[in-house]
């Protein structure tokens, strides 16, 4: 049975997308569509800030992608001795909260220790940081320019300070299309599409209505977490599942569930 992910490829130590393997383990097989590109912004702000861990009562990060924002910023600063050296134990004296496991690896991986990984989105981060101690000093937020507003509402409400500033923007990828229009020619409708953010969404949305014709009401839709699903609903699209966490295990049990294969595990 054939599913689709509207995501780019990540591979693990296997050089296989955790994705694949966990679906391919339930009898599917999954086949990645990227949806959207990124474009970096702000770097030089953003590496001043990284330079100045005092002013800060620690990091949050909501995406890959801000973590590789950061990871830029020592890169073409040429930040990184001192980032070894002395910064990144500084801002390992405080607090630095992600969400989602994708997230957290890339944290570690720059010498950062993550925590709150297991929220699983935003709402239950700053459920998480609420629960903490809270400095006086910000919490620096790196973020997208379309961030939700849920997690910066709560903050403020409990009267925890943060500075977010844009270190990103989503643009549509510029192969959507071909990549749509050539699975649907050479693989047939699929049994179900998985949507990984409301960006995606917006961007690929029209392609598949088109792609699919008269077989777009037997798809079943899923969405790999809570704000996904509010953007799928304000489309009018029905959701077949919402994954209980943004992990491969948690969507692939999700699919299973709506799908029901025989040969899944």
């Amino acid at each position: 049975m054939k599913v689709l992910l509207l995501k780019d490829a990540k591979e693990d130590d296997s050089g296989l997308d955790p994705y694949i393997q966990e679906l391919r383990l339930c009898g599917l097989e999954a086949t990645l569509i990227p949806v959207l590109s990124f474009e970096f912004m702000s770097l030089p702000s953003l590496s001043e800030k990284l330079s100045h861990p005092e002013g800060f009562g620690g990091l949050i990060f909501t995406s890959p992608r801000a973590v590789e924002a950061v990871k830029l910023c020592l890169e073409k600063d040429n930040k990184t001795e001192a980032w070894e050296k002395s910064l990144k134990d500084r801002w390992n004296a405080k607090s630095v909260y992600v969400v989602g496991s994708a997230t957290a690896s890339l944290v570690n991986k720059i010498g950062l220790n993550a925590e709150g990984a297991g929220s699983g989105n935003a709402e239950k981060l700053a459920e998480y940081i609420c629960s903490k101690p809270s400095s006086e000093l910000p919490l620096l937020f790196p973020c997208g320019t379309i961030k939700g507003d849920t997690l910066p509402k709560m903050l403020k409400d409990k009267g925890i300070p943060m500075e977010s500033m844009h270190v990103y923007q989503t643009i549509p990828h510029p192969g959507i299309q071909g990549s749509l229009e050539s699975y649907y020619e050479n693989q047939g409708i699929p049994a179900s599409i998985t949507f990984f953010s409301p960006s995606g969404l917006k961007y690929s949305l029209e392609y598949i209505q088109a792609l699919s014709g008269g077989s777009f009401d037997q798809i079943k839709f899923i969405a790999i977490g809570p704000s996904t699903t509010r953007a799928m609903a304000a489309k009018g699209l029905p959701v077949s599942c919402t994954a209980e966490s943004p992990t491969p295990q948690a969507l692939a049990a999700g699919i299973r569930n709506v799908l029901k294969p025989n040969n899944c595990c």
